[in-house]
């Protein structure tokens, strides 16, 4: 016997409570098999492929494309015994024309049971057979007389010419005169362009020619594009909005010669060990930002509101700010703190490219305890950023330019880069956070400070 059973949404990550189909890979009818994918949603946080749990054959999907289903909802019934026969049932007796069929439905017979009745028979209509040799035959209907055909009619004598107008008459020659006759155009309302006033075939065109009527004003609505808020743009604007709101931000800012440690960069993709690593100066910002947290552990702290406690952490769990096809998102580098450089630049390089092809997984987007923007990506200097909730404090990197920088009592052109820190002044004082931000600072300008720490 079929045994159906129906999947719920399941909680893909921590504290998901819904989430929008995205796509379907299966139909009703296909078989099924445990961890064989079946659909793609969208959460808060990421694009998430949903396994089957079990085998069998798809009997109904429960959710359409687009549609944002509840965690817990039912989205696909599944038939885990497809191969049950039922028994067979017995054909059933030929229905008479008063069979007493279910309103709405067909009966043997091909009639519709209506409220009254059972509709006409179905079935194209019928000729009326011919009758059979022996039968009277039908009596002849009597014809008409043939009534001649009508003499034609005169022919009309032409039209007289109509009179000049106060004397004067157009002049055009015989083809233009046809031709404003077929266009209802008059002649003496024309002033002839041609030698001597004469009307042309273009005076009598342009006369019936309507002038360029002004553009229609387009209404507002035409121009503009409506997109509904939700999925990870809807995430984004409430952690933004709740973060905003609730810490108190302040930002400053540092202006950092990195001529140093893109020296060191480049003299790293040559050595061995870095020739297969996408080695970026956001590897090298990421690296400073965890040297720097040890000597100020206060920004890798978290408020807790409900318990009145500031927490502490002895891990980093480092946060990227990513620009994706559906928003910005904040995947993190796990453990951060115990990569060395290299290890840091090959999850940062796997980070973002899993990140824009929106396959981070839901574990990935949460519980990050610091956060970088690297905002000079996009060509600008720096911002204010935004504190990713649940954190204390986020580091925006600038973009890198060749500018003028004093050395040495000479004015010579360096490679400078602008930082600015956000943090909560909840947790991390103004001298707290000026010392992290001028740690983060001189490890760029000059990275042999990191054998001092």
């Amino acid at each position: 016997m079929p045994q159906f059973k129906q999947f719920p949404l399941p909680d893909t990550a921590e504290g998901l409570t819904e989430a929008e189909i995205l796509t379907w890979h299966v139909r009703p009818g296909d078989a099924v098999k445990v961890n064989q994918v079946i659909c793609e949603i969208e959460t808060a946080k990421a694009a998430v492929e949903l396994p089957c749990p079990w085998d069998g054959v798809v009997t109904e999907l429960l959710a359409e494309v687009g549609q944002t289903v509840e965690v817990g909802s039912p989205i696909i019934t599944i038939d885990l015994d497809p191969s049950g026969a039922a028994a067979p049932a017995a054909a059933p007796a030929p229905a008479s024309a008063e069979s007493n069929g279910k309103i709405g439905e067909e009966t043997a017979d091909g009639r519709i049971a209506t409220l009254v009745g059972y509709g006409p028979k179905s079935g194209a209509a019928k000729r009326r057979p011919r009758k059979a040799a022996g039968q009277a035959p039908v009596a002849p209907v009597a014809q008409a007389p043939v009534v001649p055909p009508p003499a034609p009619a005169p022919t009309p004598a032409p039209a007289p010419v109509a009179a000049p107008r106060g004397g004067y008459v157009p002049l055009a020659k015989p083809p233009v005169r046809k031709l404003a006759k077929d266009l209802g155009v008059d002649l003496y309302a024309l002033a002839g362009s041609g030698p001597g006033g004469v009307i042309t075939r273009e005076d009598v065109e342009q006369a019936v020619t309507p002038a360029p009527a002004a553009p229609a004003a387009v209404p507002a609505g035409a121009r503009e594009r409506r997109v509904p808020i939700k999925g990870v743009r809807r995430a984004t604007a409430q952690a933004m909005v709740d973060s905003a709101f609730t810490a108190p931000h302040v930002t400053e800012f540092l202006t950092v010669d990195v001529t140093p440690m893109m020296e060191l960069r480049a003299r790293l993709k040559n050595a061995p060990e870095f020739r297969d690593v996408k080695l970026t100066p956001l590897a090298f910002a990421a690296k400073a930002v965890l040297l720097a947290a040890r000597r100020t552990p206060d920004v890798n702290a978290t408020w807790d509101e409900a318990a009145q406690e500031i927490v502490y952490k002895d891990y980093v769990h480092l946060g990227i700010a990513a620009a994706t096809p559906r928003g910005l998102v904040v995947p993190k580098v796990r453990d951060a703190d115990r990569m060395s450089l290299r290890e840091l630049a090959v999850a940062l390089d796997e980070l973002a490219t899993t990140a824009r092809d929106g396959k981070t997984p839901p574990a990935d987007m949460v519980g990050g305890t610091i956060t970088i923007t690297n905002v000079g990506v996009f060509g600008v200097d720096t911002g204010t950023p935004i504190i990713n909730p649940g954190e204390v404090a986020i580091l925006a990197l600038g973009a890198i330019r060749d500018m003028p920088w004093v050395v040495g009592g000479q004015v010579v052109p360096r490679k400078v880069c602008q930082l600015a820190l956000s943090f909560d002044h909840r947790v991390v004082d103004g001298q707290q956070g000026s010392r992290f931000l001028a740690d983060v600072g001189a490890l760029l300008a000059d990275p042999g400070v990191a054998m001092t720490y």
